[in-house]
């Protein structure tokens, strides 16, 4: 019977203890929280988006870095039978628009207490200590110093997260244990994260939320990197909002690339359509001033912004404006355009790009190809998705893979 050290009680954590100990291994999760899964139960807005309710190609197509790398672990853990699994712990789950995966209670605690009783249900020693470095003999892993105690180990499980949300534990420690023995972290930033812009038009909407919108994101040679529907918000700082953050996913190449973003206020109508709008409420109240009018189009907060970037007075008579500041209005709503400078800290993302070099690892274990008995699992490794529950797939899907890997080590 093999021991198997798991470093980091989160959701690749978890999983990868739980499919270690049903593959017969005696496991010791060391999580130094006061609670399991702190950062499962706060995705979704505390609701968990569990998985997303796709095959293989889908998943894949929703992974824009190393992909290929995580073929194996996906498709030997789907989304499907990430369903089946916890609704065989007992967690009814639905399915909402865009594939996505939520308990039918919309509470995230249901998941990680599932994920508690199976902990329990297989006898796994939950250890609270703090992991400090991981043992090694010859090239293979002997051992796990914790700052309590030592944990003798024939197979280590590193799932310690990335950086992002560093109240919920993920402060770097496994691309610290990972550095120690060898392996190259590729520097880590926020993924799923806020954008920063100059334009003094988010201060003045701050708070304001636009929902049903189309948000494009051009590059510097004015080619549309990401398009998507949904909703977004105004900050101090800039935009944010679940349509932002899965744009900021897209954007890369900040050392080399300038963004801008292009909302499109009124997506359900064509130019034509929106003119004809515009003209049947003119001729309702013809004598009102264009801010008026404007609030009968877009949030009361934002009218007096499209009336600057006009340049029209805000005593306008709504009957007085022109062909062409018609027009000018009618390609704003179509075509509201943001400067984008950068992302905010990674801190504050929702998942860490960057992390252990999955060159340097095995895709169909998630062993080291440096140390022997050594294993990855979940957001540690230099991978990352959109939104739409993939990242969670990913942490389950390595995870499990990692545990069964580990304990059937020989």
């Amino acid at each position: 019977m093999n021991k198997v050290t798991v470093i980091g009680g989160g959701a690749a954590g978890l999983m990868a203890a739980i499919a270690a100990a049903e593959s017969g291994a005696q496991v010791c999760l060391i999580e130094p929280n006061e609670r399991l899964g702190k950062k499962v139960n706060i995705t979704g807005k505390g609701r968990c988006n569990v998985t997303n309710d796709t095959d293989l190609e889908g998943l894949m197509a929703h992974i824009p870095r190393n992909g290929r790398f995580l073929y194996s672990a996906l498709s030997r853990f789907t989304s499907r039978d990430t369903m089946a699994f916890f609704e065989g712990c007992g967690v009814p789950l639905k399915v909402e628009r865009g594939d996505r995966v939520f308990p039918v209670s919309d509470s995230a605690f249901d998941i990680t207490d599932a994920l508690k009783r199976k902990v329990k249900a297989l006898h796994i020693r939950w250890a609270h200590d703090r992991a400090v470095a991981v043992e090694t003999a010859e090239g293979h892993v002997t051992a796990v110093t914790g700052e309590k105690e030592t944990y003798p180990s024939d197979a280590v499980i590193i799932a310690t997260g990335g950086v992002s949300y560093p109240g919920t534990g993920s402060t770097g420690d496994g691309y610290k244990m990972a550095a120690a023995l060898g392996h190259t972290i590729v520097e880590p930033r926020g993924s799923l994260v806020p954008l920063v812009s100059d334009d003094d038009c988010c201060r003045h909407m701050q708070g304001l939320s636009l929902k049903n919108v189309e948000l494009t994101a051009y590059n510097q040679k004015n080619k549309a990197v990401f398009r998507e529907f949904g909703e977004m918000l105004f900050t101090h700082f800039g935009v944010s909002g679940p349509l932002v953050l899965s744009t900021s996913a897209h954007l890369r190449n900040w050392e080399k690339e300038q963004y801008r973003l292009s909302i499109d206020l009124k997506p359900a109508l064509d130019e034509q359509k929106l003119e004809a709008r515009i003209l049947r409420d003119i001729s309702e109240s013809p004598n009102r001033d264009v801010e008026k009018l404007l609030c009968g189009l877009v949030p009361h907060s934002m009218a007096p912004v499209l009336s600057r970037r006009l340049g029209l007075p805000p005593t306008l008579k709504a009957n007085s404006l022109t062909k062409e500041q018609r027009r000018a209005l009618i390609r704003l709503l179509k075509h509201f355009e943001i400067n984008v400078t950068g992302v905010r800290p990674v801190a504050e993302a929702i998942v860490t790009a960057g992390g252990v070099k999955v060159s340097e690892v095995k895709p169909n274990t998630m062993e080291s190809k440096l140390v022997a008995g050594l294993y990855f699992a979940g957001e540690v490794l230099d991978v990352d998705a959109y939104t739409g529950g993939f990242n969670l797939q990913i942490a389950w899907a390595t995870g499990h893979l990692a545990g069964v890997s580990a304990a059937e080590r020989e």
